[in-house]
């Protein structure tokens, strides 16, 4: 692997389960969960969507003394309004049509650990009460029932809303704002912490390689990361997951080339540089550069041609440098002997 992911410790420059932090917002916000995880406070985890707001949970869950217990997480925004309470609380037999038996809630299921309400700003008013209650006397009625249960559940919230403002416009209860907030993290979209991007790729490749099956691919071509880099990643964390898991399956040899690469990432390349220098090595020279092909009509380029050719006469330029040998091209484009063998061939080149 061209290097490896940094994985922090979850002291000051944070690890903790699974979570990478390199930037000093997340090594921040990383050593704000690690203190306050032996306690059982309220934390609300705000960011966009695709930022890793679960995995912080997670590891929040991880690094406090209810690792043992369970983990509930509960997507707020996928229950229907009229089965919320149900869901979150529980109900007793005959509570309501169609409850022919009673039922636990996801509060008592999280019993001595922590429930975890992803989408929390998504709750009903209803809800919202019960919450509250929940949060301001550690017990809860489920409905059709008289009596009150304590709770041993610790409770993060997250959220990609603002929730002042939602407060502010009404739709969610001040009260349990503030007593969500006790403790706020908030974790940045990956376009402001952009020295995590090369480390989280390396760190991906090396994980969706094992969840996948393809360990033989182990690094990038050259030019790939700085790709990757350059990009603005508005899935945040979980795109540049889903990207990698792709690129790495559908990599032909051992390295993940360009045209593995999203069409997004390559329109963007295109468009920035619409005359790319060939500069690798000593392979060409400084005035030496490729034109990218006509356009397609409306400003399109064939983008994954564009990508082939240039590969194509990279490795031609290198082989007639070395006279033709294959370890003396690889190294001239910064590959393996094996990678080159296996672009030759795939391109046609004579070998």
């Amino acid at each position: 692997m061209n290097g490896t992911a940094e994985k922090l410790d979850a002291g000051r420059s944070g690890r903790g389960a699974g979570l990478v932090a390199i930037s000093e917002a997340m090594r921040d916000a990383i050593d704000v969960l690690r203190r306050v995880a032996p306690s059982s406070c309220t934390v609300l985890v705000t960011g966009e969507s695709g930022t890793g707001k679960e995995v912080a949970v997670r590891a929040l869950h991880e690094m406090s003394p209810r690792r043992n217990g369970p983990l509930v997480a509960v997507n707020c925004g996928a229950i229907a309004d009229q089965l919320v309470e149900s869901e979150l609380f529980g109900h007793a037999r005959g509570a309501f049509t169609g409850a022919l038996t009673a039922r636990r809630g996801y509060v008592a299921a999280a019993e001595g650990g922590t429930l975890f309400l992803d989408e929390v700003g998504e709750l009903s008013p209803a809800a919202q009460v019960k919450l509250l209650r929940l949060l301001q006397q550690r017990e809860y009625t489920p409905i059709g029932e008289t009596t009150p249960v304590r709770s041993n559940a610790r409770v993060v919230g997250a959220t990609n809303r603002d929730l002042a403002a939602e407060v502010r416009a009404g739709r969610f209860r001040e009260d349990l704002y503030f007593r969500l907030d006790v403790v706020h993290v908030h974790l940045a979209p990956l376009r402001e912490r952009r020295e995590e991007i090369r480390p989280l790729a390396l760190h991906f490749l090396e994980t969706c390689a094992e969840r996948t099956g393809r360990t033989d691919v182990t690094g990038f071509a050259p030019g790939v990361l700085e790709l990757i880099e350059a990009d603005d990643w508005p899935g945040n964390v979980r795109a540049l997951e889903n990207a990698l898991e792709r690129a790495v399956l559908l990599a032909r040899g051992h390295e993940i080339d360009m045209d593995c690469l999203p069409a997004r990432i390559l329109a963007r390349a295109a468009a920035a540089l619409p005359e790319v220098p060939i500069l690798t090595h000593s392979v060409a020279s400084r005035d030496d550069r490729f034109t990218l092909p006509p356009s397609m009509g409306d400003g399109m380029v064939d983008l994954r041609a564009a990508v082939d050719a240039l590969e194509s006469r990279l490795i031609r330029r290198a082989l007639e440098k070395s006279q033709n040998n294959k370890q003396r091209a690889a190294d001239m484009l910064g590959i393996k002997r094996t990678t080159l063998l296996d672009m030759m061939k795939r391109k046609g080149l004579a070998a």
